[in-house]
């Protein structure tokens, strides 16, 4: 579903990584059947890396009922309703199997993302990849797993360009967080940028970069 040039993407990030030795774990928050994880996982074997796990978080059951009381953006959305979208676990791991790649290096994280990442035993990343469409999904991933991310690490979003709702949030946590690192346009929608050392408090406002 992602094309080449998200998948292009994500090899030229856990690369960089690998070669500079940018410590943590690489992540998918939103899955679907697995492929970017599958990825993910298929570079550390090719790179004969041991010492880092890919970690696989979804709901596994499709994409949440908007809180718009909570998240206003998130009206009148309805993703929730698309069932080719609830992937299962054993499905996932099915897909990793089939590759000869499901093993302790691969660790699942199932349900929605404001439990599940909470309560991740995530030390540090070096990839972190949203794929959450949603703002609730992606700003949730945010919250939780950004500040887990190494200083040199990449963090790649899927859906910037195609909803406004994932976007927003990433817009608004990075003006929260005054993070000034410049977006990177891969395709029609994905995004990323490389987190540099954090600013002072009186760092310009983030600029995106086209």
């Amino acid at each position: 579903m992602i094309g080449w040039e998200r998948l292009d993407n994500i090899q030229f990030c856990v690369e960089d990584v690998l070669r500079n030795g940018v410590p943590g774990d690489l992540i998918e928050t939103g899955v679907w059947r697995g492929g970017a994880t599958i990825l993910m996982r298929a570079l550390l074997r090719a790179w004969n890396v041991t010492d880092r796990r890919v970690w696989v978080a979804d709901s596994f059951e499709g994409l949440p009922r908007p809180s718009a009381d909570v998240y206003p953006d998130d009206e009148g959305e309805n993703l929730h309703q698309f069932d080719q979208l609830a992937v299962s676990l054993e499905e996932v791991k099915s897909n990793f199997a089939k590759y000869g790649l499901l093993d302790e290096q691969v660790q699942f994280l199932k349900g929605w993302f404001c439990d599940s990442l909470k309560s991740a035993p995530i030390e540090k990343l070096a990839v972190l990849r949203l794929d959450g469409d949603m703002y609730e999904s992606t700003i949730d991933a945010l919250n939780h797993l950004y500040p887990k991310l190494s200083e040199g690490g990449y963090l790649i979003v899927d859906d910037f360009g195609a909803f406004k709702s994932c976007r927003h949030a990433v817009e608004d946590y990075r003006k929260m967080h005054r993070i000034s690192d410049p977006i990177q346009r891969i395709d029609w929608t994905g995004v990323y940028w490389q987190r540099g050392k954090d600013y002072p408090a009186n760092a310009p406002s983030p600029l995106v970069v086209n």
